[in-house]
């Protein structure tokens, strides 16, 4: 696990199974049970808190993540690796999260 992958985790109803992109320091993974992740939807609604992903990201189809909804969730609900998101990529999930916590 490190962070910017994307994996399919199994959450409680309604989110259920779900890709997420990870967000905790790659440090954590090793001795955290809880990890930061942001929720990827197909409900694009074309604001600043998402950062478009689609086939060049390693996704079946045209999505965001969405910084708006960070939440923390057990380590264990994690599946399997989807994908791994660019340095560039990560950079525009870098200036979602500030921009989803007023920190601009």
């Amino acid at each position: 696990m490190r962070r910017g992958e994307i994996w399919w985790v199994e959450l409680e109803p309604p989110a259920g199974r779900r890709p997420v992109v990870l967000l905790s320091r790659d440090e954590a993974y090793v001795v955290r049970s809880l990890i930061i992740v942001a929720p990827i939807t197909t409900h694009i609604r074309h604001i600043p808190s998402e950062v478009p992903l689609g086939a060049d990201d390693g996704m079946p189809q045209n999505c965001v993540a969405n910084l708006d909804t960070i939440t923390t969730i057990p380590k264990d609900c994690l599946r399997n690796r989807l994908a791994a998101l660019s340095p560039q990529k990560m950079k525009e999930v870098e200036a979602a999260i500030h921009f989803a916590l007023g920190m601009d």
